[in-house]
């Protein structure tokens, strides 16, 4: 159990965001958003004028800070940075990816879905059963 990845308990824990408005909109409605002390948000609002390279710094950011259990991305932002989500490997912040009202959810494309499909093709095999 000394190796497991904790979350701090002196502070609740936030769900970062990289996601369209409206859906960014409907998070912060419910109560999600935060901004810090240094004027940090826990979010990335995605439109036509963001770029990959600001994609790519929020999602390393929020994946690097220690305040931040869940990063949830919009599916076709996700490919937009498919190699640094396929990559990323710690068990917190866990990625989520999430689908948006213009862009329909394909589970061919969801990096936790093929994983957990891996393990259990992997397990398949190795208990003899398929």
């Amino acid at each position: 159990m000394a190796n497991r990845a904790q979350i701090r308990t002196s502070s609740s824990a936030l769900i970062a965001m990289i996601a369209d408005e409206d859906t960014i909109t409907g998070f912060l409605l419910a109560g999600v958003g935060n901004v810090d002390l240094r004027r940090k948000t826990n979010y990335l609002i995605v439109d036509s004028k963001t770029t990959v390279k600001q994609i790519e710094d929020a999602f390393k950011e929020f994946t690097t800070r220690e305040d931040i259990a869940i990063v949830l991305i919009s599916q076709y932002v996700a490919n937009m940075v498919r190699f640094l989500v396929d990559s990323y490997n710690k068990p917190i912040p866990a990625i989520l990816e999430i689908p948006s009202k213009d862009h329909p959810y394909d589970p061919a494309h969801d990096s936790v879905l093929s994983r957990v499909k891996y393990l259990f093709s992997t397990e398949s095999v190795a208990s003899g059963r398929r």
